[in-house]
Protein backbone atom coordinates (compact mmCIF):
# COMPACT_ATOMS: atom_id res chain seq x y z
CA UNK A 1 0.00 0.00 0.00
CA UNK A 2 1.83 2.75 -1.18
CA UNK A 3 -1.16 5.73 -0.62
CA UNK A 4 -0.32 7.64 2.80
CA UNK A 5 -2.24 10.58 3.63
CA UNK A 6 -1.21 13.08 6.46
CA UNK A 7 -3.71 15.61 8.72
CA UNK A 8 -1.90 18.61 9.58
CA UNK A 9 -2.45 21.77 11.19
CA UNK A 10 -2.10 23.59 14.40
CA UNK A 11 -3.26 22.32 17.38
CA UNK A 12 -7.13 21.80 18.30
CA UNK A 13 -8.95 22.26 14.82
CA UNK A 14 -10.22 18.63 14.82
CA UNK A 15 -7.57 16.78 13.09
CA UNK A 16 -8.40 13.47 15.62
CA UNK A 17 -11.52 13.52 15.32
CA UNK A 18 -11.19 13.54 11.01
CA UNK A 19 -8.59 10.82 11.41
CA UNK A 20 -11.10 8.63 13.71
CA UNK A 21 -14.07 9.62 11.30
CA UNK A 22 -11.72 8.18 8.36
CA UNK A 23 -10.41 5.26 9.98
CA UNK A 24 -13.87 4.23 11.57
CA UNK A 25 -11.90 4.13 14.54
CA UNK A 26 -11.95 5.78 18.58
CA UNK A 27 -7.74 5.33 18.04
CA UNK A 28 -6.92 8.76 18.80
CA UNK A 29 -7.91 10.64 21.66
CA UNK A 30 -9.73 13.64 21.17
CA UNK A 31 -9.99 16.25 23.61
CA UNK A 32 -10.43 20.01 23.73
CA UNK A 33 -7.04 20.63 25.02
CA UNK A 34 -4.41 21.69 22.23
CA UNK A 35 -1.53 19.38 22.17
CA UNK A 36 -3.20 16.20 22.93
CA UNK A 37 -1.88 14.11 19.98
CA UNK A 38 1.69 14.51 20.50
CA UNK A 39 3.03 11.15 18.30
CA UNK A 40 1.81 10.68 14.56
CA UNK A 41 -0.94 7.95 14.54
CA UNK A 42 -1.22 5.52 11.93
CA UNK A 43 -4.54 3.98 10.44
CA UNK A 44 -5.47 2.44 7.57
CA UNK A 45 -9.14 3.48 5.47
CA UNK A 46 -10.84 2.67 1.81
CA UNK A 47 -12.88 4.78 -0.20
CA UNK A 48 -14.38 3.75 -3.00
CA UNK A 49 -12.28 0.56 -3.64
CA UNK A 50 -9.01 2.54 -2.96
CA UNK A 51 -7.00 1.55 0.09
CA UNK A 52 -4.84 3.95 1.77
CA UNK A 53 -2.93 4.96 5.22
CA UNK A 54 -3.43 8.11 7.32
CA UNK A 55 -1.04 9.50 10.08
CA UNK A 56 -2.88 11.79 12.76
CA UNK A 57 -0.42 14.44 14.00
CA UNK A 58 0.16 16.72 16.48
CA UNK A 59 -0.75 20.56 16.12
CA UNK A 60 1.86 22.32 14.39
CA UNK A 61 2.81 25.57 16.14
CA UNK A 62 6.32 27.49 15.55
CA UNK A 63 8.50 29.06 17.57
CA UNK A 64 7.28 27.81 20.94
CA UNK A 65 9.32 27.75 24.12
CA UNK A 66 6.71 24.38 24.85
CA UNK A 67 9.38 21.68 24.44
CA UNK A 68 6.36 19.12 23.86
CA UNK A 69 5.30 21.63 21.02
CA UNK A 70 8.61 21.68 19.94
CA UNK A 71 8.24 17.86 19.48
CA UNK A 72 5.15 17.83 17.78
CA UNK A 73 6.85 20.18 15.17
CA UNK A 74 9.22 17.67 14.48
CA UNK A 75 6.77 15.27 13.99
CA UNK A 76 4.49 17.16 11.89
CA UNK A 77 7.47 17.73 9.58
CA UNK A 78 8.57 13.65 9.54
CA UNK A 79 4.59 13.30 8.72
CA UNK A 80 4.57 15.85 5.71
CA UNK A 81 7.95 13.79 4.77
CA UNK A 82 6.43 10.58 4.77
CA UNK A 83 3.03 11.23 2.91
CA UNK A 84 2.32 11.52 -0.31
CA UNK A 85 -0.75 14.05 0.18
CA UNK A 86 -1.52 16.12 3.04
CA UNK A 87 -5.07 17.32 4.50
CA UNK A 88 -4.39 20.98 5.89
CA UNK A 89 -7.13 21.09 8.52
CA UNK A 90 -8.10 24.29 9.85
CA UNK A 91 -10.79 25.92 11.96
CA UNK A 92 -13.50 27.77 10.15
CA UNK A 93 -15.27 28.75 13.67
CA UNK A 94 -12.18 30.54 14.84
CA UNK A 95 -11.39 31.89 11.61
CA UNK A 96 -7.91 32.18 10.02
CA UNK A 97 -4.99 32.59 12.51
CA UNK A 98 -1.21 33.21 12.61
CA UNK A 99 -0.43 30.02 12.98
CA UNK A 100 -2.47 28.48 10.41
CA UNK A 101 -0.30 31.08 8.29
CA UNK A 102 2.84 29.42 9.59
CA UNK A 103 1.67 26.03 8.56
CA UNK A 104 0.85 27.21 5.31
CA UNK A 105 4.53 28.69 5.05
CA UNK A 106 5.89 25.12 5.50
CA UNK A 107 3.11 23.17 3.18
CA UNK A 108 4.33 25.57 0.16
CA UNK A 109 7.41 24.21 0.59
CA UNK A 110 6.70 20.75 0.58
CA UNK A 111 6.56 20.25 -3.17
CA UNK A 112 3.39 17.42 -2.03
CA UNK A 113 -0.67 17.83 -2.84
CA UNK A 114 -2.20 19.65 -0.96
CA UNK A 115 -6.04 19.75 0.30
CA UNK A 116 -7.24 23.03 2.57
CA UNK A 117 -9.94 21.46 4.11
CA UNK A 118 -12.14 23.93 6.58
CA UNK A 119 -13.24 21.83 9.33
CA UNK A 120 -16.68 22.50 11.52
CA UNK A 121 -19.18 23.57 8.96
CA UNK A 122 -22.09 21.58 9.83
CA UNK A 123 -24.48 23.48 7.63
CA UNK A 124 -24.49 24.93 4.30
CA UNK A 125 -25.26 28.40 5.45
CA UNK A 126 -21.69 28.12 7.28
CA UNK A 127 -19.75 27.59 3.88
CA UNK A 128 -18.99 31.34 3.71
CA UNK A 129 -17.19 31.30 6.79
CA UNK A 130 -14.70 29.51 4.96
CA UNK A 131 -13.84 31.76 2.16
CA UNK A 132 -10.81 33.48 4.05
CA UNK A 133 -8.86 30.26 3.62
CA UNK A 134 -8.63 30.97 0.31
CA UNK A 135 -5.78 34.04 1.21
CA UNK A 136 -3.47 31.12 2.09
CA UNK A 137 -2.99 30.64 -1.42
CA UNK A 138 -2.72 26.30 -1.42
CA UNK A 139 -6.20 26.29 -4.15
CA UNK A 140 -9.47 25.35 -3.49
CA UNK A 141 -10.87 25.45 0.19
CA UNK A 142 -13.10 22.06 0.87
CA UNK A 143 -16.05 22.72 3.64
CA UNK A 144 -16.36 19.60 6.11
CA UNK A 145 -17.53 19.18 9.49
CA UNK A 146 -15.39 16.37 11.09
CA UNK A 147 -18.23 15.31 13.64
CA UNK A 148 -21.08 14.99 11.22
CA UNK A 149 -19.48 13.77 8.36
CA UNK A 150 -20.68 16.43 5.91
CA UNK A 151 -18.92 17.24 3.48
CA UNK A 152 -16.22 14.67 3.97
CA UNK A 153 -17.53 12.66 0.74
CA UNK A 154 -16.82 15.32 -1.69
CA UNK A 155 -13.27 15.23 -0.25
CA UNK A 156 -12.54 11.96 -0.07
CA UNK A 157 -13.91 11.77 -3.88
CA UNK A 158 -10.80 13.83 -4.93
CA UNK A 159 -8.23 12.79 -2.98
CA UNK A 160 -8.33 9.18 -4.16
CA UNK A 161 -9.15 10.71 -7.56
CA UNK A 162 -5.14 9.41 -9.17
CA UNK A 163 -4.67 7.31 -6.49
CA UNK A 164 -3.89 3.43 -7.46
CA UNK A 165 -4.07 0.33 -5.53
CA UNK A 166 -1.46 -1.66 -5.67
CA UNK A 167 -1.73 -5.54 -6.40
CA UNK A 168 -3.20 -7.47 -3.44
CA UNK A 169 0.44 -9.09 -3.39
CA UNK A 170 3.49 -8.06 -4.93
CA UNK A 171 5.30 -11.05 -7.67
CA UNK A 172 8.57 -11.86 -6.36
CA UNK A 173 10.27 -15.13 -7.11
CA UNK A 174 12.01 -15.79 -3.50
CA UNK A 175 10.59 -15.25 0.02
CA UNK A 176 10.84 -11.64 1.82
CA UNK A 177 11.78 -11.95 4.98
CA UNK A 178 11.18 -8.38 7.12
CA UNK A 179 13.17 -7.83 10.18
CA UNK A 180 10.48 -5.45 12.18
CA UNK A 181 10.77 -3.83 15.59
CA UNK A 182 11.36 -1.03 18.07
CA UNK A 183 14.51 0.83 17.58
CA UNK A 184 18.05 -0.52 19.26
CA UNK A 185 16.60 -4.15 19.75
CA UNK A 186 19.60 -5.30 17.00
CA UNK A 187 17.53 -5.94 13.39
CA UNK A 188 20.56 -4.50 11.40
CA UNK A 189 23.03 -6.52 13.62
CA UNK A 190 21.36 -9.33 12.85
CA UNK A 191 21.65 -9.48 8.92
CA UNK A 192 24.56 -7.72 9.31
CA UNK A 193 25.94 -11.49 11.10
CA UNK A 194 23.97 -13.25 8.77
CA UNK A 195 25.81 -11.59 5.90
CA UNK A 196 28.83 -11.40 7.41
CA UNK A 197 29.65 -7.94 6.33
CA UNK A 198 28.54 -4.88 7.25
CA UNK A 199 25.90 -4.33 4.86
CA UNK A 200 23.56 -2.25 7.25
CA UNK A 201 24.72 1.01 9.39
CA UNK A 202 24.97 -0.11 13.20
CA UNK A 203 25.16 2.38 16.22
CA UNK A 204 24.31 2.43 19.79
CA UNK A 205 21.79 5.34 18.84
CA UNK A 206 18.31 3.96 18.21
CA UNK A 207 16.37 4.75 15.10
CA UNK A 208 19.96 4.89 13.18
CA UNK A 209 17.79 2.92 10.72
CA UNK A 210 15.61 4.99 8.23
CA UNK A 211 15.25 3.83 5.23
CA UNK A 212 13.92 0.53 4.46
CA UNK A 213 17.04 -2.26 3.00
CA UNK A 214 16.04 -4.92 0.84
CA UNK A 215 19.40 -7.53 0.68
CA UNK A 216 19.54 -11.27 -1.51
CA UNK A 217 20.88 -13.41 0.76
CA UNK A 218 21.85 -16.94 -0.99
CA UNK A 219 24.30 -19.12 1.07
CA UNK A 220 23.49 -21.91 3.76
CA UNK A 221 20.90 -23.23 1.56
CA UNK A 222 19.03 -20.90 1.81
CA UNK A 223 17.93 -18.06 -1.03
CA UNK A 224 15.95 -15.02 0.60
CA UNK A 225 15.14 -11.38 0.49
CA UNK A 226 16.01 -9.61 3.72
CA UNK A 227 14.34 -6.55 4.60
CA UNK A 228 15.77 -4.39 7.32
CA UNK A 229 13.51 -1.37 8.42
CA UNK A 230 16.83 0.43 7.92
CA UNK A 231 19.11 3.27 6.66
CA UNK A 232 21.39 5.92 7.77
CA UNK A 233 19.56 9.00 9.94
CA UNK A 234 21.47 12.60 9.45
CA UNK A 235 23.00 13.07 12.95
CA UNK A 236 20.81 16.42 13.14
CA UNK A 237 17.73 14.41 13.61
CA UNK A 238 18.53 11.81 15.58
CA UNK A 239 16.03 13.81 18.35
CA UNK A 240 13.48 13.22 16.37
CA UNK A 241 10.41 10.89 17.65
CA UNK A 242 12.14 7.70 16.73
CA UNK A 243 9.21 5.62 18.24
CA UNK A 244 6.90 6.27 15.85
CA UNK A 245 9.32 6.91 13.03
CA UNK A 246 10.16 3.29 14.01
CA UNK A 247 6.48 1.96 13.35
CA UNK A 248 6.04 3.80 10.08
CA UNK A 249 8.79 2.26 8.12
CA UNK A 250 7.48 -1.32 9.94
CA UNK A 251 4.37 -0.90 8.10
CA UNK A 252 5.67 -0.24 4.67
CA UNK A 253 7.68 -3.20 5.34
CA UNK A 254 5.19 -5.60 6.55
CA UNK A 255 3.09 -4.79 3.79
CA UNK A 256 5.80 -5.73 1.11
CA UNK A 257 6.92 -8.64 2.74
CA UNK A 258 6.11 -12.37 3.13
CA UNK A 259 7.14 -13.28 6.55
CA UNK A 260 7.92 -11.01 9.41
CA UNK A 261 10.58 -11.32 11.98
CA UNK A 262 9.58 -9.17 15.04
CA UNK A 263 12.58 -8.52 16.83
CA UNK A 264 12.27 -7.88 20.97
CA UNK A 265 14.82 -6.90 23.50
CA UNK A 266 14.97 -9.54 26.11
CA UNK A 267 16.11 -7.66 28.56
CA UNK A 268 12.39 -5.45 28.05
CA UNK A 269 9.82 -7.73 27.35
CA UNK A 270 7.23 -7.74 24.95
CA UNK A 271 6.16 -4.21 25.06
CA UNK A 272 2.86 -2.09 23.90
CA UNK A 273 4.54 -0.93 20.19
CA UNK A 274 5.79 -4.77 19.43
CA UNK A 275 1.62 -5.18 20.07
CA UNK A 276 1.02 -2.40 17.69
CA UNK A 277 3.67 -4.27 15.20
CA UNK A 278 1.99 -7.96 15.76
CA UNK A 279 -1.59 -6.36 14.78
CA UNK A 280 -0.41 -4.63 11.61
CA UNK A 281 1.10 -8.31 10.76
CA UNK A 282 -1.88 -9.70 11.43
CA UNK A 283 -4.08 -7.29 9.62
CA UNK A 284 -1.83 -7.97 6.67
CA UNK A 285 -2.27 -11.63 6.87
CA UNK A 286 2.28 -11.86 7.20
CA UNK A 287 3.65 -14.75 8.63
CA UNK A 288 5.18 -13.91 12.23
CA UNK A 289 8.48 -15.59 13.35
CA UNK A 290 9.28 -13.50 16.49
CA UNK A 291 13.35 -13.49 17.70
CA UNK A 292 13.88 -12.52 21.48
CA UNK A 293 17.21 -10.78 20.93
CA UNK A 294 19.85 -10.16 23.43
CA UNK A 295 19.18 -13.60 25.10
CA UNK A 296 22.86 -13.41 26.47
CA UNK A 297 22.31 -10.67 28.70
CA UNK A 298 19.35 -12.26 30.70
CA UNK A 299 20.22 -13.90 34.01
CA UNK A 300 18.64 -17.85 33.92
CA UNK A 301 17.63 -20.41 35.86
CA UNK A 302 15.52 -23.20 35.10
CA UNK A 303 13.04 -23.09 32.58
CA UNK A 304 13.58 -19.43 32.09
CA UNK A 305 13.38 -19.65 28.49
CA UNK A 306 9.70 -21.32 28.90
CA UNK A 307 8.27 -19.00 31.47
CA UNK A 308 9.18 -15.84 28.99
CA UNK A 309 7.67 -17.76 26.20
CA UNK A 310 4.47 -17.87 28.08
CA UNK A 311 4.27 -14.29 29.05
CA UNK A 312 4.69 -13.28 25.54
CA UNK A 313 2.47 -16.17 24.32
CA UNK A 314 -0.31 -14.70 27.00
CA UNK A 315 0.66 -10.46 25.74
CA UNK A 316 -0.51 -11.22 21.90
CA UNK A 317 -3.43 -13.87 22.72
CA UNK A 318 -5.35 -14.83 20.93
CA UNK A 319 -3.08 -15.69 17.82
CA UNK A 320 -0.48 -17.39 19.88
CA UNK A 321 0.36 -20.07 17.23
CA UNK A 322 3.48 -18.50 16.72
CA UNK A 323 7.15 -19.44 16.59
CA UNK A 324 9.20 -17.82 19.53
CA UNK A 325 13.77 -18.19 18.92
CA UNK A 326 16.12 -16.69 21.93
CA UNK A 327 18.86 -15.30 20.20
CA UNK A 328 21.89 -13.20 20.89
CA UNK A 329 23.24 -11.71 17.87
CA UNK A 330 26.37 -10.76 19.74
CA UNK A 331 27.30 -14.62 20.14
CA UNK A 332 25.82 -15.48 17.25
CA UNK A 333 23.28 -17.77 18.58
CA UNK A 334 20.82 -19.21 16.60
CA UNK A 335 20.06 -16.60 14.11
CA UNK A 336 20.47 -19.29 11.48
CA UNK A 337 17.70 -20.92 13.32
CA UNK A 338 15.80 -17.56 13.24
CA UNK A 339 15.76 -17.88 9.13
CA UNK A 340 15.24 -21.77 9.65
CA UNK A 341 11.50 -20.47 11.03
CA UNK A 342 11.31 -17.94 8.69
CA UNK A 343 11.34 -20.30 5.71
CA UNK A 344 9.14 -22.61 7.50
CA UNK A 345 6.25 -19.87 8.06
CA UNK A 346 6.88 -18.98 4.77
CA UNK A 347 5.94 -22.66 3.40
CA UNK A 348 2.75 -22.19 5.65
CA UNK A 349 1.75 -19.31 4.72
CA UNK A 350 1.61 -20.83 0.85
CA UNK A 351 0.19 -24.28 2.40
CA UNK A 352 -3.07 -25.51 0.23
CA UNK A 353 -5.87 -27.93 1.65
CA UNK A 354 -8.04 -30.30 -0.48
CA UNK A 355 -11.98 -29.25 -0.01
CA UNK A 356 -11.98 -33.09 0.31
CA UNK A 357 -10.06 -33.14 3.27
CA UNK A 358 -11.49 -29.68 4.98
CA UNK A 359 -14.73 -31.41 4.86
CA UNK A 360 -13.49 -35.16 5.43
CA UNK A 361 -12.06 -33.89 8.67
CA UNK A 362 -13.83 -30.28 10.11
CA UNK A 363 -17.70 -31.83 9.70
CA UNK A 364 -16.86 -34.72 11.83
CA UNK A 365 -15.59 -32.34 14.77
CA UNK A 366 -18.49 -29.86 13.75
CA UNK A 367 -20.86 -33.03 14.22
CA UNK A 368 -19.72 -33.79 17.56
CA UNK A 369 -19.50 -30.29 18.72
CA UNK A 370 -22.15 -28.48 16.96
CA UNK A 371 -22.89 -24.85 16.94
CA UNK A 372 -24.44 -23.26 20.06
CA UNK A 373 -28.17 -23.10 19.01
CA UNK A 374 -29.39 -19.38 17.67
CA UNK A 375 -31.68 -16.90 19.23
CA UNK A 376 -35.67 -18.66 19.38
CA UNK A 377 -33.69 -22.40 19.47
CA UNK A 378 -32.89 -22.33 16.01
CA UNK A 379 -29.95 -24.52 14.69
CA UNK A 380 -26.88 -23.55 13.38
CA UNK A 381 -26.24 -26.09 10.53
CA UNK A 382 -22.23 -25.61 9.14
CA UNK A 383 -22.60 -27.72 5.55
CA UNK A 384 -19.67 -27.18 3.75
CA UNK A 385 -15.73 -25.82 4.03
CA UNK A 386 -13.52 -24.60 1.34
CA UNK A 387 -10.12 -22.81 1.14
CA UNK A 388 -9.43 -19.74 -0.83
CA UNK A 389 -7.50 -19.19 -3.66
CA UNK A 390 -5.84 -16.17 -1.63
CA UNK A 391 -2.28 -15.53 -1.08
CA UNK A 392 -2.72 -16.34 2.58
CA UNK A 393 -4.60 -18.98 4.44
CA UNK A 394 -8.44 -17.97 4.28
CA UNK A 395 -11.42 -20.59 4.83
CA UNK A 396 -15.01 -20.19 3.69
CA UNK A 397 -17.72 -22.06 5.93
CA UNK A 398 -21.00 -22.36 4.12
CA UNK A 399 -23.56 -22.14 6.85
CA UNK A 400 -28.11 -21.60 7.38
CA UNK A 401 -26.93 -18.65 9.91
CA UNK A 402 -23.86 -16.89 9.44
CA UNK A 403 -25.00 -13.91 11.50
CA UNK A 404 -25.56 -15.95 14.75
CA UNK A 405 -22.58 -17.75 14.85
CA UNK A 406 -20.45 -16.66 17.99
CA UNK A 407 -16.80 -15.03 18.04
CA UNK A 408 -16.22 -18.08 20.43
CA UNK A 409 -17.23 -21.06 18.28
CA UNK A 410 -15.30 -19.03 15.54
CA UNK A 411 -11.88 -19.78 17.68
CA UNK A 412 -13.03 -23.33 18.11
CA UNK A 413 -13.18 -24.03 14.39
CA UNK A 414 -9.79 -22.31 14.13
CA UNK A 415 -8.03 -24.07 16.75
CA UNK A 416 -8.76 -27.49 14.86
CA UNK A 417 -7.74 -26.23 11.64
CA UNK A 418 -4.35 -25.53 13.61
CA UNK A 419 -4.26 -28.48 15.04
CA UNK A 420 -5.16 -30.93 12.14
CA UNK A 421 -2.79 -28.91 9.52
CA UNK A 422 0.43 -26.69 10.15
CA UNK A 423 -0.43 -23.03 10.32
CA UNK A 424 2.28 -21.88 12.81
CA UNK A 425 3.54 -18.03 12.45
CA UNK A 426 0.23 -17.38 10.03
CA UNK A 427 -2.94 -15.37 10.96
CA UNK A 428 -5.97 -17.62 9.32
CA UNK A 429 -8.90 -15.49 7.96
CA UNK A 430 -12.74 -17.40 8.12
CA UNK A 431 -15.31 -16.23 5.83
CA UNK A 432 -18.82 -17.35 7.06
CA UNK A 433 -21.46 -17.67 4.45
CA UNK A 434 -25.47 -18.52 4.06
CA UNK A 435 -26.14 -21.63 1.54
Amino acid sequence: MGNIVAIVGRPNVGKSTFFNRLTQSRDAIVEETSGVTRDRHYGNTEWNGIYFSVIDTGGYVLDSEDVFEEEICRQVELAIEEADKIIFLVDAMEGLTDMDKDVAALLRKCKKTVFLVANKIDTPIKIAEAAEFYSLGLGNVHAISAVNGSGTGELLDELVDDMENEPEEEEHDIPRIAFVGRPNVGKSSLINALLGKERNIVTDVAGTTRDTIYTRFNAFNFDLELVDTAGLRKKGKVYENIEFYSTLRSVRAIEKADVCILMIDADHGIESQDLNIIHLIQKHNKGLVIACNKWDLVEKETNTHLKFEEQIRKRIAPFHDVPIIFTSVLNKQRIHKTLEKAVEVYNNRTRKISTSQLNEHLLEIIQQTPPPTATRGRFIKIKYITQLKTYYPSFVFFCNRPQDLKDSYKRFLEKHIRNLWNFEGIPITMYFREK
